[in-house]
């Protein structure tokens, strides 16, 4: 399975971080955040990584150069940021089938392989991990509108009045149909082509979503204190159950 990896994202919010830095290249606990990413991706069987980049690209092509732990390294260029959707059509003519998708300005410590399988199981057209956030955090994200039996109907890239705090988290699986809605895709008010809005898309034409909703945690690297939060996170990110296991067989 190929794996994308949106990193073109300049980061104004995480300055001074990023003068000198693309987002993805902010380092959280010793390391690039795109370095957490690729990890990941290659424990779930990422065969090729899909990077496509923008802002201060240079820095991270000569960083990773063309493979991560003999992973090959494709990379594609958004010249402009204009959005999600707009940064994935430009890996179409690489994608062959089937792929995983990663913002990659996010740090995940979740179940990402049960978004594999849904998709694979189900046939679906897409999976993605979702959580709920504060109600206050909503408005930051995709959020995801459900009918009375919880089943998704809609996302909303970030709403004013959000209608729910179920959001999307930044980690799919797709077929190469979705390429198909980022093409369909209007600016939003933003001016921006979201992925969002190609999601939705394929929700309103029939296709099958499947959203699973996370087992453990993630952050979004927005702003400074976001990254202080994964950092500490990472630090102290221990299974209580095997310290306990530990400290009675030192005893």
């Amino acid at each position: 399975m190929q794996a994308v990896v949106l990193a073109a994202g300049e980061g104004t919010r995480l300055r001074p971080l990023t003068e000198d830095k693309p987002k993805g290249m902010v380092e959280v606990a010793g390391k690039p955040i795109l370095t957490h990413c690729f990890e990941q991706l290659i424990e779930l069987g990422a065969e090729e990584l899909l990077v496509v980049v923008g802002y201060k690209k240079q820095v991270i092509i000569n960083h990773y150069e063309d493979e991560f732990e003999g992973v090959p390294i494709t990379y594609t260029h958004q010249r402009e940021q204009l959005g999600l959707a707009h940064a994935l059509l430009t890996v179409e003519d690489d994608v062959e089938d089937d792929f995983m998708l990663m913002l990659g300005d996010n740090i995940f410590q979740a179940n990402l392989q049960d978004v594999i399988n849904r998709q694979r199981e189900e046939r679906a057209d897409a999976a993605f991990l979702v959580e709920e956030v504060p109600w206050e955090e909503a408005s930051r994200y995709g959020v995801c509108d459900t009918n009375k039996y919880g089943e998704i109907t809609e996302v909303i890239e970030k709403p004013e009045d959000p209608p729910s705090n179920l959001v999307m988290t930044g980690f799919y699986t797709v077929t190469p149909a979705i390429f198909h809605a980022c093409h369909l895709v209007q600016p939003s008010n933003r001016g921006e082509y979201e992925i969002s809005d190609a999601i939705d898309l394929l929700l309103h034409s029939g296709r099958t979503i499947d959203a699973i909703r996370m087992n453990g945690w993630r952050n979004d690297i927005g702003y400074p204190e976001d990254r202080d939060e994964a950092e500490e996170r990472l630090q102290g990110d221990v299974d209580p159950d095997l310290a306990a296991e530990n400290l009675a067989a030192s005893e």
